[in-house]
């Protein structure tokens, strides 16, 4: 795996001060992307051990939040940061959040073997394409009205989508 860049204390990318990991690779290309860049799977730097484990580190502060996962598609990743999450969760527990953005449906990610391995790690999803004529900049965390920001464990846990109360 790749990635684009990291950037550490974004406060863009879910609540309060984070560690954003932007993956490269991405199947959708939606028209009007904000980072089209990343669509290609050998964008950036290689995905290291060396990099994961700074992740962990710059993430100890009492002041960040938790981790955020964007692209590209973090999910044409899966094999590449399920380490990551595991590793996440091991070291920081439910003190930290992790939050992921990708073009597929929620209901493609639990209905796929592969894809759905990454939910039991995840605190929220933002699920669906970019699609340019819903654009909205006034919608947090998303970038169009299509798509959805899902508590992920109240939606394992009673099989239905809830979206965060924020």
């Amino acid at each position: 795996m790749y990635y684009s860049k990291i950037k550490v204390n974004d406060v863009a990318n879910g609540p309060g001060l984070r560690i954003s990991l932007f993956t490269s690779g991405c199947n959708h290309h939606c028209k009007g992307c904000f980072q089209p860049e990343t669509w290609c799977f050998t964008n950036g730097e290689p995905y290291t051990q060396e990099v994961q484990n700074s992740i962990i580190e710059k993430s100890r502060g009492k002041y960040i939040a938790g981790l955020s996962l964007l692209g590209g598609d973090p999910l044409d990743n899966v094999d590449g940061i399920l380490g990551l999450l595991k590793e996440y969760r091991d070291t920081f527990g439910d003190t930290k959040t992790i939050w992921l953005w990708t073009g597929y449906l929620f209901e493609e990610v639990i209905n796929d073997e592969r894809m759905s391995k990454v939910l039991p790690f995840l605190d929220v999803i933002v699920d669906g394409e970019f699609i340019e004529a819903q654009k909205d900049i006034t919608l947090k965390y998303m970038g169009s009205a299509n798509q959805r920001v899902i508590d992920v464990p109240k939606t394992l846990k009673t099989g239905e989508i809830i979206l965060l109360d924020y």
